[in-house]
């Protein structure tokens, strides 16, 4: 669902474009340089920024890049990130953009771990080529993905779970982790975020993948 439009997004991201960023391709392949790390994370569709900035803080010696291209929405995880006072954001930063343009950001096998959580799913046929596990997409990750870097997906909808298990598989792509119960045990070293304890208080299962390039 599309976050109702906040009037005061667009002038708060002028304000904050250190951390809120339109356009950094003047970033691309300095990303590690920057934020003075080995290990680079992309989570596309942010939303609110629960699972981006809770990330950030429970591994800072990562690096931790979001992409939000709703603007009220980025606006809200922005000023989630820049008001809390345990953050030095130090390694995080987020993109105010649509991941159609990442390959203008990143370099070829900059990327270590792409998050896709609770994405779109765009359940009409006509519109899957949008969903961020589409083939035109999974394209784009192998190319800014490095040699053993890999995809992390989490979604409560089943079937663009089935289908995007299916879309891996045929671009080349293999699991290292499949699960369609993925909160019957204790991850800790995952933050869950406000929108999935609403569906695990509901009992409802959380299905997760993680693929890497087949060699």
């Amino acid at each position: 669902m599309r976050m109702r439009k906040k009037k005061w997004a667009d002038p708060w991201l002028a304000e904050h474009g250190d951390y809120a960023m339109e356009n950094p391709a003047e970033n691309k392949g300095k990303w590690k340089e920057i934020f003075h790390t080995d290990e680079l994370h992309l989570e596309i569709g942010t939303g609110k920024g629960d699972y981006l900035n809770h990330m950030a803080k429970m591994y800072p010696e990562a690096g931790w890049i979001g992409i939000e291209k709703d603007r009220s929405a980025a606006a809200t995880a922005a000023r989630k990130a820049v008001e809390d006072e345990t953050n030095d954001l130090h390694n995080e930063r987020l993109i105010v953009n649509d991941a159609e343009n990442l390959e203008e950001w990143f370099a070829e096998g900059e990327i270590d771990v792409i998050h896709l959580n609770f994405s779109d799913p765009w359940p009409k046929k006509y519109t899957h080529k949008r969903r961020l596990s589409s083939e035109r997409f999974l394209a784009m990750y192998k190319k800014i993905l490095s040699e053993k870097g890999m995809i992390r997906m989490k979604t409560d909808n089943k079937s663009l779970f089935e289908d995007s298990v299916l879309y891996f598989l045929q671009n080349g792509f293999m699991f290292t982790e499949f699960s369609v119960d993925y909160r019957r045990n204790p991850h800790e070293e995952d933050a869950i975020t406000e929108y999935e304890q609403r569906f695990m208080d509901l009992g409802q299962p959380i299905y997760q993948l993680c693929a890497v390039v087949q060699k």
